[in-house]
């Protein structure tokens, strides 16, 4: 495994001469960089050096591959409380729907507000982790959750906040807080000499970043909407076929909930492993092939969902058999999504990069999409008098919206499979030091040094 060591010496004669070209009078304090192998360090060694002392390392902590394991384990779970919680309201949307009476946009601001918590904090934790303890902040968070949930939670029996609060002791105890490796003193200089917004600037100038995040917030649209809506429309168009009667009183029949639930875990397990297999026997030989994965996904589901659709008002197994299909096209694109993210956005930018995403998936894709679409129903609703098929017709004319966004989400993916490989060289010459790159990031890279610079306005040569 590489490791690093860093040490601070006066810079070379050429450097001065730039610098007095350039009308600076103070000599600037120069990096050196050089690696070594080791088999039993895995991150690194930094140390600094002066012309009167002596150079020491301070190695950076080591985490075991069966301790990282685990900490992969614990986060799954708690994400997967995330979205326990997220769609919760999905499952059961009928029953509120009867007991509430409310209409179909009203039920899909339920899930507007909910997501809007996530889109307004996003950035704010990106922001504290590109900069502080990241299992500190994750903590935070985990505690803010459970008061909530306890706080919103009425009925006698709940087992929300008792799994919050088996993810909080294990976050506590299990996850370390992971060592950022040789980019960790690096990224301490920067982000003392760098703002929020220059790092916002420094993402927005990067294309590969901004298509694949809108392809991103597509595919959040769809895969949001969806999930909201395609139990209760399901459940309406078994009622037209005369398979079920229409719900009077709650509880509500919840077996399309359990079946769609169902064919979205297992399609997006098999999804997930498809897209990764495919991803890294491609990746050596097509140096754009994950974002032309994404577009694949993306392009190739949105047939599916549109057949599902038609299909609803005559066979429930046929709309299940294209819903599955397109589910695990859409599922190719999960992992490889922030494998593209990794790899174009420099390693002190990514929390705040990861965040800025999450903002704009949320803000434009599944935060508004239920709203949107069951404002799009109540509108049809209106047009002929109430009736289960006419109730049935407007929430299906406003959900074939999905597929279309979901072509809109390909086309962006394209458009960043034309960046990538440049975008990609330009985060690796930046990490690495080279001489050719000059980015906007607040030091000047080169193959023997690292020099502290005050001008942001660098540019590849």
């Amino acid at each position: 495994m590489s490791c690093f060591l860093l040490s601070s010496s006066p810079p070379p004669p050429a450097a001065m001469d730039k610098e007095t070209s350039t009308g600076s009078t103070q000599p600037r304090e120069k990096l050196h960089l050089s690696t070594c192998m080791s088999g039993s360090h895995r991150y690194g060694s930094i140390a600094s050096q002066s012309d009167d002392s002596v150079s020491s390392a301070a190695e950076i902590n080591i985490i075991s591959s069966k301790r990282a394991y685990v900490a992969i384990a614990v986060l799954c779970y708690v994400n997967l409380l995330n979205y326990m919680d997220r769609y919760t309201i999905a499952g059961v949307l009928l029953s509120i729907q009867k007991y509430f009476n409310i209409s179909d946009s009203t039920s899909g601001l339920l899930q507007t507000v909910f997501i809007c918590s996530f889109m307004l904090l996003a950035p704010v934790f990106g922001y504290l982790g590109d900069r502080y303890n990241r299992k500190v902040i994750m903590v935070a968070g985990m505690v803010v959750w459970i008061v909530t949930t306890l706080s919103s939670s009425f009925v006698t029996e709940s087992l929300n906040p008792i799994l919050g609060g088996l993810g909080l002791v294990l976050l506590i105890f299990l996850i370390p807080n992971p060592p950022r490796g040789a980019s960790e003193t690096q990224g301490a200089t920067c982000m003392e000499r760098t703002t929020y917004l220059e790092d916002i600037k420094y993402l927005l100038r990067n294309r590969s970043f901004v298509w694949s995040s809108l392809g991103v917030t597509a595919m959040a649209f769809v895969t949001g909407a969806l999930a909201f809506w395609t139990p209760t429309f399901l459940s309406r168009a078994r009622v037209i076929q005369g398979l079920t009667n229409p719900c009077t009183k709650e509880p509500c029949d919840p077996s399309d909930s359990y079946i769609f639930g169902a064919i979205t875990v297992v399609t997006g397990v098999v999804g997930v492993f498809i897209g990764t297999y495919i991803s890294r026997r491609l990746r050596d030989t097509v140096a754009n092939a994950d974002p032309l994965i994404c577009a694949v996904g993306m392009l190739s589901s949105s047939p599916c969902l549109f057949i599902a659709i038609v299909l609803a008002s005559t066979s429930i197994p046929a709309t299940y058999a294209c819903i599955g299909i397109g589910e695990t096209l859409l599922s190719l694109n999960w992992a490889i999504l922030a494998d593209i993210l990794l790899c174009v956005v420099i390693p002190t930018r990514r929390a705040t990069a990861e965040a800025l995403q999450i903002m704009v998936c949320h803000l434009l894709g599944d935060a508004g999409s239920p709203y949107l679409l069951g404002a799009i129903s109540d509108a049809l609703s209106t047009v002929k008098p109430d009736s289960p098929d006419w109730r049935f017709r407007s929430l299906e004319y406003s959900v074939l919206l999905c597929p279309f966004i979901g072509v809109l989400g390909g086309l962006f993916f394209l458009l960043t499979a034309l960046y990538i490989k440049a975008d990609k060289k330009a985060a690796e010459m930046l990490m690495k030091g080279n001489s050719r790159l000059f980015y906007e990031f607040g030091y000047f890279c080169t193959d023997q040094a690292l020099y502290s610079q005050s001008s942001r306005n660098f540019r590849v040569s």
